[in-house]
């Protein structure tokens, strides 16, 4: 179901939707066990929108056996690559005849508007799981240099049943990036979606069936993070965790693996990306273009969200003129017009977390240039303004914490040791910008900031080539996308052999 980005074709679309609310575990439909359910709300509007089955330890359990027994069959983990890349092919073909219908679940439920999920977040989605299922025939095996009495293979094997917990602020893509090298390596998935955002991840699940992809490979237990969340994480069969969250969640699935089997973490958690923004920077109006992307993309709900503008005293008045003149023309309103360049906040508690750190800006001093207010109330949606403080120091609390919300805070410095040191003064190392026309000072700051991701000239978090993860609180033992994200998804093997 594709549609026109225009109003009538996507309002008469929405009406076609059908929800699908049930766990899906060992490739078919299923109730929680309990009888639960949860709702799932349109933070756009207030309004629930369906009840989704709530997983609990014993559907985890469930699913993890179900995995289990499709990876010790072989049925996937020892298909041959090149049968495994023909179903992930087709079950990308099939997200790209659905994407339309992803699209819309994503902006109804994650209050995302509807052309970025139209036009960025599912093609991405579509072109991760193809990606991946390309790369499964093209990756080869080792051998390694001994003497002629021996020979030694070097060889990458599926880790086995692997956990997959995602959040909310991109709800298909998060799914794609974690399964697709998962699956592409042969593994068996038991995903859990975040409780805001199910929907889109069940689909898939089906299509993924539909696909050929067989049953009890890729699972989905829909639920809360206290019970299915930790049932993954302390569960005694379930081999490794790839989780993308808070920091602080991620802190639980160290505890968990601790005080469990061991598991392999893999962690990529939140963000403060500094943006810095030299003296002699080309082009300013590109830079406050850039500027405003990294910070409102998204409403902010964005763990690389470029929130801290580290600019040139010299040239910091001009660039926060332009970048509040600029940011008036994005448009704040119900995700599913076309015309909405930012939908609403995820949830109510969220949106009063947002209001709380704007509050806290004021009350430290910093000063308001523009936004800072709840809007659109009466839709019932949970709607902020973009928002921009200037004057702020690092070591305020807008400055210091993961605020995921559509707020920015303007700091100058002097020298380029100064802005290093400020970009550096933090507990996260994700993603960071910086722009300046010096060559030399591109690649020395680049190698001095301490994050993960550093573009030049731009914000960007690369492509699908490119692995993304973070330093320090950022999250760690692995990467996103990329041929590398495969290596942290097997385990390495040797086998030596003594030769006659």
């Amino acid at each position: 179901m594709n549609f026109k980005l225009e109003s009538k074709a996507i309002a008469a679309a929405v009406k076609k939707l059908k929800f699908r609310t049930q766990a899906f575990i060992d490739g078919k439909f299923v109730k929680a066990q309990s009888g639960k359910t949860f709702a799932t709300e349109n933070p756009a509007t207030g309004q629930p929108l369906a009840q989704i089955s709530e997983c609990e330890a014993r559907d985890v359990d469930h699913a993890v056996q179900a995995a289990r027994k499709a990876f010790t069959s072989g049925v996937w983990s020892k298909m041959k690559p090149a049968d495994r890349k023909k179903i992930l092919l087709k079950f990308a073909d099939l997200l790209e005849t659905h994407a339309g219908e992803l699209a819309l679940l994503d902006t109804l439920e994650a209050g995302k508007p509807i052309g970025d999920c139209a036009t960025m977040d599912i093609p991405d989605t579509i072109l991760c799981i193809r990606w991946h299922a390309e790369a499964i025939d093209k990756i080869y095996q080792h051998v390694a240099p001994t003497g002629p009495e021996n020979l030694a293979l070097i060889l990458r094997e599926p880790v086995g049943v692997v956990g997959c917990v995602v959040p909310w602020n991109f709800p298909a893509q998060m799914v794609a990036w974690k399964i697709g090298p998962a699956l592409a390596t042969g593994n068996s998935v038991v995903l859990k979606p975040a409780e805001l955002t199910s929907l889109s991840a069940l689909r898939m699940a089906e299509l993924a069936a539909d696909a050929g992809v067989p049953a009890g490979v890729f699972n989905v237990v829909p639920g809360f993070g206290e019970t299915a969340g930790q049932a993954i994480g302390r569960h005694m069969d379930v081999d490794m965790v790839a989780f993308t969250g808070s920091t602080e969640v991620g802190r639980y699935f160290l505890k968990y693996s601790a005080e469990s089997n061991l598991k392999r973490i893999i962690l990529e958690c939140g963000g403060k990306s500094p943006q810095l923004v030299f003296a002699d920077a080309p082009d300013l109006d590109n830079v406050a273009s850039n500027a405003v992307s990294a910070a409102f993309w998204n409403m902010g709900e964005n763990c690389s969200c470029g929130s801290r503008l580290i600019v040139h005293k010299q040239v910091k008045d001009e660039l926060v003129s332009k970048i509040a003149k600029l940011t008036k023309t994005w448009k704040v309103g119900d995700p599913l017009d076309p015309q909405n360049r930012l939908g609403s906040l995820i949830e109510k508690p969220h949106l009063e977390k947002v209001l709380g750190y704007i509050a806290a800006g004021q009350s430290a001093g910093a000063k308001l240039v523009m936004g800072g207010r709840r809007i659109l109330e009466k839709s019932g949606g949970y709607y902020v303004e973009p928002t921009i403080f200037d004057n702020v120091t690092n070591q305020m609390k807008i400055a210091r914490e993961e605020i995921f919300g559509p707020v920015l805070s303007v700091i100058s410095f002097s020298t380029e040791a100064e802005a290093v040191a400020i970009a550096n003064d933090t507990d996260y190392g994700l993603a960071a910008s910086l722009y300046t026309g010096d060559l030399n000072a591109a690649h020395r700051v680049a190698r001095a900031i301490r994050a993960g991701t550093v573009s030049v000239n731009c914000f960007s978090e690369g492509d699908i080539t490119t692995p993304f993860g973070g330093f320090k609180q950022s999250g760690f033992g692995g990467r996103d996308k990329s041929i590398w994200a495969h290596e942290q998804y097997t385990e390495q093997k040797t086998i030596w052999m003594q030769l006659a």
